[in-house]
């Protein structure tokens, strides 16, 4: 059953074809609600977009559509302005939605698949502390995106990229080894570059209990350790943060394995017979000026190790070895300039750099009370994951992460996330929710209508209006990965269903058949915002 907004769609391309023999794609055609209630129901700009085509004027193109324009539930169109076309329907057309949403339940707003393969890397944060509030962004939002174009009909497979080898591993064994000797009484410094975080300190201490006197030498077998059990200890702990907050990986890729398979070298060899290497002043270099990047790059410095860059080239054409149409790396703020070389080194590697795309994760300030909270993970003093969650619980911390733009700076008002008003948006929806299974409850004896011709107050019709919106919805935010987009459909039609039930009594013993129909309207507007809800990974409360 398409949605009122499809039909009119393909409605008005039939009509094009005989006006204008044109043959236009009727995805491409624009139907949108007017903010302006005197405007119709629905309203399309498509005679202003064929003026240049068509060479003739908007409102006399306008007016051609109309007259070879069919479509049932239509009773009115009207032009507007400059060439606007103003679509009034029925008013049970919008009814359709209810029967469709009832007989679908969780499964309405879910597409067909598309057989498009996606694969969305997030988070990847190094196995060195527990996970901040940069992270939980990235993690809200990724996880969403996935939820999102999963429901739109994309294979997704969502990635975590572990950073398990490096200078930050080795000052994560080093502050281990540190705190294990330290445990047996003797004096080592941890450093400037390592970590002080409490959890380090009290695994470095449980180590020297399990393992007393083994590994106080400072060989490399002995480092070799440290970095096997902090890379386990902080990974396991990642994970388990990550769990409570709704977040799961298809896929967990290492490092040190690309590393051990050889694929480093693949991928410098294949750039070397490409001939877009070089070697000067002792170091090999990587032309990426001839990709539009700023500066050539160092692939392998003097002393023969490699830098950052190579073993990211390495996984990311793994990952196109694989098979994805669309690979998406969720980055940080300052990360922005390293794009232009990875898309460089995909390019000369031979791979469609237009499949990689990098949605940049802007910066994240926690304010209590009007001032900003400082954090530093190598201090440990960083306010986590789960800290966050303990604090404001799992659904405010990623309802408040994804209801704005990825790319804009995001304050995180954590006494708002606390407060149990309408102030709070993610209260709002959950309130909304509560009362529609509150309502379904106190009338539970009354069978739901499989009708729905007495629905016609403009508070009902703005509702199923909004209803058969999520599916656009779903596909326009699975398509742009603008996951905020959601949030705004929640609330939207949270508002939406408080002004219905402020307006109409939904219960009401003296008119059962007209109770009936509301209560089947209710129960409709429920499945969707659960629906909507469980997108973001937020639960749908049944009471509060």
């Amino acid at each position: 059953m398409e949605s009122i907004d499809v039909q009119l769609k393909q409605a008005i391309q039939k009509a094009v074809m005989k006006a204008f023999d044109i043959e236009l794609d009727w995805k491409n055609i624009v139907i949108e609600i007017p903010k302006n209630k005197n405007h119709g129901d629905f309203s399309s700009n498509v005679a202003m977009q064929l003026t240049r085509q068509l060479k003739q004027n908007p409102r006399m193109i306008a007016q051609k559509i109309i007259d070879h324009f069919e479509m049932e539930d239509v009773s009115e169109i009207e032009i507007a302005g400059p060439g606007f076309l103003n679509f009034i329907l029925n008013k049970n057309s919008f009814t359709n939605v209810i029967r469709e949403i009832l007989e679908k339940k969780e499964n309405y707003g879910t597409q067909p698949s598309n057989g498009i393969k996606v694969n969305l890397e997030y988070v990847s944060a190094n196995p060195t502390g527990s996970l901040h509030l940069g992270h939980a962004r990235g993690a809200a939002w990724g996880d969403s995106c996935a939820r999102i174009m999963k429901k739109a009909g994309y294979d997704v497979t969502r990635e975590y990229y572990v950073n398990d080898a490096g200078n930050q591993i080795t000052n994560l064994a080093l502050s281990l080894n540190a705190r294990y000797r330290q445990a047996h009484g003797i004096d080592t410094e941890i450093g400037p570059d390592g970590y002080n975080g409490q959890d380090v300190k009290e695994k470095g201490y449980e180590l020297a209990k399990q393992y007393p006197d083994q590994y106080l030498e400072p060989t490399k077998e002995n480092l070799d350790f440290f970095k096997k059990e902090g890379i386990r200890f902080e990974l396991d702990k990642i994970k388990e943060h990550l769990s409570q907050y709704r977040v799961s990986f298809d896929v967990w890729s290492s490092e040190q394995a690309i590393r051990d398979a050889g694929k480093m070298d693949e991928a410098l060899n294949l750039l070397e017979e490409k001939g877009y290497t070089y070697r000067k002043d002792g170091a090999l270099w990587f032309e990426t000026t001839r990709f539009k990047d700023d500066k050539d790059r160092v692939l392998q410095k003097q002393d023969g190790s490699y830098t950052y860059l190579v073993p990211d080239i390495a996984y990311h054409n793994d990952k196109y070895q694989r098979g994805y149409d669309i690979i998406v790396d969720f980055f940080g703020a300052d990360h922005h300039g390293y794009i232009p070389r990875l898309k460089a080194s995909m390019t000369a590697l031979g791979n469609d750099e237009t499949k990689l795309n990098v949605d940049i994760i802007q910066m994240v300030r926690l304010v209590s009370n009007g001032v900003e909270m400082k954090m530093s993970k190598r201090e440990g003093n960083a306010t986590t994951i789960n800290e966050l969650c303990d604090s404001v619980g799992v659904d405010a911390a990623r309802y408040f992460f994804v209801q704005r733009a990825l790319d804009s700076h995001l304050d995180f008002d954590i006494e708002l996330a606390k407060k149990q008003s309408n102030e709070n948006p993610v209260y709002y929806a959950q309130y909304a929710h509560a009362r529609m299974c509150s309502i379904q409850k106190q009338a539970q004896d009354i069978e739901l209508a499989s009708s729905y011709d007495l629905l016609v107050d403009e508070k009902e019709i703005e509702l199923m209006k909004t209803l058969q919106e999520f599916k656009k919805v779903i596909i326009d935010s699975a398509k742009t990965r603008q996951v905020h987009k959601v949030c705004h459909y929640i609330q939207n039609l949270a508002s939406k269903f408080h002004s219905f039930y402020n307006a109409c009594k939904v219960v009401d013993r003296s008119n059962l058949e007209l109770s009936a129909q509301r209560l089947a309207l209710v129960k409709a507007t429920q499945i969707v915002l659960a629906n909507a809800l469980d997108c973001i990974g937020v639960e749908a409360v049944e009471s509060m």
